[in-house]
Formats: structure tokens, sequence, C-alpha cells
């Protein structure tokens, strides 16, 4: 069973590539349990939307020369 400091790690390096089966399930169940974890990974999308739309903004910004 996760504790809430293995779930964070499991759903930050969810952002960087595919979980193990074992780390999904076990990681799907403690959010099922934990409020404060899915509340992490609520903040979590909500920065990688943030830093993608100021990704992206700056990609757009014609570049001064």
């Amino acid at each position: 069973m996760l504790n809430c400091i293995h779930a964070t790690r499991l759903m930050s390096q969810a952002q960087d590539g595919p979980l193990a089966l074992a780390e999904r399930l076990a990681l799907r169940w403690h959010l099922l349990k934990c409020q404060g974890c899915r509340h992490f990974r609520q903040q979590l999308a909500d920065l990688r939307t943030v830093s993608r739309a100021f990704t992206q903004r700056d990609a757009d910004r014609p570049q001064d020369k």
C-alpha cells in the first residue's frame, strides 16, 4: 500500500512517462482513499496546463534582434 510521499512521486513520474501496471493500480487505489493526494494530482495538472500556455505564448512571440 502506498503512502502519500510515494504516491506524489509516482504522480510526478507519470508526467514524464508511463508507470508500470502495478504502480498505476496502487496509485489509483491510493487516490480513491486520499483526498490530499487527489488535490495534489489536480494541482500538478493545473501547473502543467499553465506551463504549456506560457511555453506556447513565448513560442508565438516575435523575437527581438
